[in-house]
């Protein structure tokens, strides 16, 4: 795993990674889920989850701007090694025994136009989230979700598409 540019100043990039601080936005529903998930997972390296913004966080990371935190995953290495958006979704997943593997794959060339793309898209998920206005379904916790263009998750089945107006009996002409 290499450092984004922040551990070039420091010489942390050859540093060991022993321990991993995973910042979490609190309020965010898919956040939460996948903070309860990684905590699940067997760990080669421990990772610790604290809340992106919080008193704790800005007392262990005074030099991080907290701010950018709640808006971008960041993952902090014992060593002071800083993982931003895809590069610290792949040193997580680097962290867990069973995604170890896929970690490699998606730190090389094209595996990080496909980690890059799944940052991207869980981002504009959280947004409409937070936002609100086009989501018509519940809230993040294991229940069905339904926007306005068709599209609907159900965590049982994940991602459909059926277009507006259609359902089971058929579609709605004009």
């Amino acid at each position: 795993m290499s450092a984004v540019t922040t551990t070039e100043d420091r010489g942390a990039e050859r540093a060991p990674v022993r321990r991993l601080t995973v910042l979490y936005d609190a309020e965010c529903g898919l956040c939460t889920h996948l903070r309860d998930w990684l905590v699940r997972q067997p760990q080669l390296v421990p990772l610790e989850m604290v809340a992106a913004g919080s008193e704790e966080a800005r007392r262990r990371f005074p030099g991080l701007d907290h701010r950018a935190t709640l808006d971008e995953v960041t993952v902090v290495g014992d060593s002071g090694q800083v993982y931003r958006d895809a590069a610290a979704w792949i040193v997580t997943l680097w962290a867990l025994r069973e995604h170890r593997p896929l970690a490699h794959r998606l730190s090389t060339p094209a595996g990080a136009r496909l980690a890059r793309g799944a940052v991207l898209a869980a981002a504009k998920w959280r947004g409409a989230q937070q936002g609100g206005a086009q989501w018509g379904g519940a809230q993040w916790g294991g229940q069905v979700y339904r926007r306005a263009d068709g599209w609907s998750y159900h965590p049982s089945t994940g991602w459909s598409w059926s277009p507006p107006g259609c359902d089971s009996g058929g579609c709605v002409t004009r």
